[in-house]
């Protein structure tokens, strides 16, 4: 199955302030390309995929064997994280009690068929799709999150994962799964329904609601923290110490501005809101930006790391319920030219210019086979541009996109 990338399309993407990141000057590639020695070859093509972003974008085909058949009956539900690696490994966190009844007969006492049992909830596959590793079962390390949500790698390689419920918090692991540390910052736990459950935006020791998302400036010692299923805000610590240090609201809005009332539906003529609605992720860009999503606010809002304000990227603005913000992911070129955005709720990965918010491409639709999804949650690029897309809800699956330059 292909997916063909059209440029043009009659989104509204509406750009505020004129700041942003700066082209890079093109030059002469073939006056200036050195001789090629045959122990140089692989950095050349290397350097040589890196230079097609400068002119375009690859078309994507899924990869229907990708990845490989699970070991041990295992079926995998509800995938939650996607991170790849600096080595290309991709990483999933999906959720094993999010399994329906009749998809783990095997788990039965006798089984009732010989299909399936739950997989463990972390999962690292190659760019081939081989299994590396797997752990992540019950009983679970003290402090396991109640709604796994997000997961990504530091660079000594150890594995970080977070939830998104009352509660949760940040976990340290080792690459094999050993506990090492628990962030703190848990907020108290809740058992009514979230919509009742009371915002906090000016707390800073608690994280009310855990963690949607987070990223590591670890030049700095920093975590930054999308503290945005329940409140509306993003949180930076101290990565050593655990100490707070700042956060901010949409538009760089100060903590002690932030309304802890919950906001109503979204209305297909609703303007973009001064505050965030639901914050799903948080993303460092190679020129020290951050890019923050607002899913149900259907934006991508940038700033500077101390919270500055630099400009907003509205997405599909009259999509409603879910919205269409769920997370970025960069092109792998070093300017980073385009972002990957999944959007939930319209099933599609969209494709942005990172400079102007320009939708330049597409791929992906609703629906059930493969390259199609119902409840597509994540999406993330690995070096090569291949885009990996995880799933929510009953579909739990994992796809692979490849990359095509043609």
């Amino acid at each position: 199955m292909r997916f063909g990338l059209t440029t043009g399309f009659a989104v509204a993407v509406s750009l505020i302030a004129l700041t942003g990141c700066e082209e890079p000057a093109q030059t002469n590639a073939a006056a200036a390309a050195p001789e090629v020695t045959a122990e140089a070859a692989p950095e050349a093509a290397a350097a040589g995929g890196m230079e097609r972003w400068a002119t375009g974008i690859p078309t994507y085909h899924v990869d229907a064997d990708w990845p490989k058949p699970l070991p041990n009956k295992w079926i995998i539900q509800s995938v939650t994280g996607v991170f790849v690696d600096p080595e290309d490994n991709i990483w999933i966190l999906n959720r094993p009690e999010a399994i329906n009844g009749d998809e783990m007969d095997a788990e039965a006492n006798p089984p009732i068929s010989e299909c399936c049992v739950r997989a463990p909830a972390v999962l690292k596959f190659n760019q081939e799709g081989d299994l590396l590793s797997s752990w992540g079962t019950a009983p679970y390390p003290e402090g396991w999150p109640t709604s796994p949500h997000t997961i990504f790698t530091d660079r000594d390689g150890n594995v970080w994962i977070a939830g998104s419920q009352a509660g949760d918090t940040l976990l340290k692991f080792t690459p094999d799964g050993q506990l090492l540390s628990d962030f703190g910052h848990r907020g108290p736990t809740f058992d009514g329904p979230a919509g009742q459950q009371p915002q906090d935006n000016q707390q800073t020791d608690l994280l009310l609601r855990g963690v949607a998302s987070a990223d590591l400036d670890e030049d700095a010692r920093e975590i930054y923290v999308a503290d945005g299923y329940l409140n509306k805000r993003v949180m930076v610590y101290d990565l050593d110490t655990g100490a707070f240090k700042r956060g901010w609201g949409a538009y760089g809005a100060a903590l002690a501005d932030i309304p802890n009332e919950h906001y109503p539906p979204r209305t297909p003529t609703d303007e973009p809101r001064p505050h965030f609605s639901t914050v799903h992720c948080v993303q460092l860009s190679n020129d020290g930006l951050v890019y923050v999503c607002d899913r149900v606010g259907n934006r991508i809002q940038v700033f500077q790391k101390d919270g500055t304000f630099v400009k907003e990227f509205v997405v599909h603005p009259e999509t409603l319920n879910r919205g269409t913000a769920g997370q970025v992911s960069f092109s792998p070129d070093p300017e980073q030219r385009y972002i990957f955005l999944s959007d939930i709720q319209n099933s599609v990965v969209w494709i942005l210019s990172r400079e102007t918010g320009e939708i330049v491409g597409r791929f992906g639709q609703r629906g059930f086979n493969a390259g199609q999804w119902m409840t597509m949650h994540l999406a993330a690029a690995d070096s090569d541009g291949n885009v990996y897309t995880g799933e929510v809800g009953d579909a739990g699956r994992i796809q692979k996109f490849t990359a095509v330059w043609e």
